[in-house]
C-alpha cells in the first residue's frame, strides 16, 4: 500500500531491457537511460534505491563486458547505475504456414521469469515499498497481483501507451507514460 508522502519510499526500478530497446527504435537516435533514470527519480519525488537491467545475451559473458553494460552499471553522473543481469538468447526453428520456408529467429528465454523472481523476492525481503517496472508483457499480472495484495507493496508501471498491457494497467498504483517524457529522455 502506498505511504503518506512525508514518508521515504524505499524505490527499486526494474527493467526489461528487450521492452525500453523496442521503444527505443521508434525514436530517431533513441533514448538515454541515464536522462530516463531522471526522468523516474523527478517522478517518484526521491532517490531510487536500486535499479535492475535484464536482458538477453548471445553470450551472456561475452557481452557483460560491452561498452553499453560497462556504461549502464556506472554511477551518476557518469551512468545510471543499474545491475546488469544478462540471459541467454535461445534459437528458435519456425516454418511459414504459407510457404513452408523455414527460419531462424533468436528469443530471449528466461527473462520474464527472471523479473517476476527479482520482484517477488526483492518485496519477500523488504527491500522496497515501491517497484517501478519498466516492461508492458501482460504475463507479470500474477506477479504484481501478489505484490500488490499479499506483500502490500506499491506498483508503479513504466511504458508506452501502445505496447503496455492493460490487464497490467489495471493493477498500477500509478503509470509513468513513456510517451510523456519523451523531449526529456532523447539523446
Amino acid at each position: 500500500m502506498p505511504k503518506p508522502a512525508d514518508d521515504f519510499v524505499k524505490t527499486v526500478w526494474i527493467v526489461d531491457a528487450a521492452y525500453l530497446y523496442n521503444f527505443g527504435r521508434t525514436r530517431p537516435g533513441g533514448f538515454d537511460y541515464l536522462k530516463l533514470k531522471n526522468e523516474l527519480i523527478r517522478a517518484n519525488g526521491g532517490p531510487i534505491y536500486e535499479s535492475y537491467y535484464l536482458n538477453a545475451a548471445a553470450d551472456p559473458t561475452a557481452e557483460s563486458q560491452s561498452a553499453f553494460h560497462t556504461w549502464i552499471k556506472s554511477a551518476a553522473p557518469k551512468g545510471p547505475q543499474m545491475r546488469v543481469q544478462l540471459y541467454k538468447l535461445k534459437d528458435l526453428h519456425s516454418r511459414c504456414p504459407s510457404c513452408g520456408t523455414q527460419f531462424d529467429r533468436h528469443v530471449q528465454k528466461g527473462v520474464d521469469v527472471a523479473i517476476t523472481t527479482l520482484m517477488i523476492k526483492l518485496a519477500a525481503q523488504d527491500v522496497y515499498d515501491r517497484v517501478i517496472l519498466s516492461a508492458g508483457d501482460g504475463d507479470f499480472e500474477d506477479a504484481i497481483a501478489y505484490i500488490k495484495s499479499d506483500l502490500r507493496k506499491e506498483v508503479w508501471l513504466h511504458g508506452a501507451q501502445s505496447t503496455l498491457s492493460v490487464d497490467l494497467q489495471c493493477y498500477a498504483d500509478k503509470v509513468l507514460w513513456l510517451d510523456d517524457m519523451v523531449p526529456a529522455i532523447d539523446k
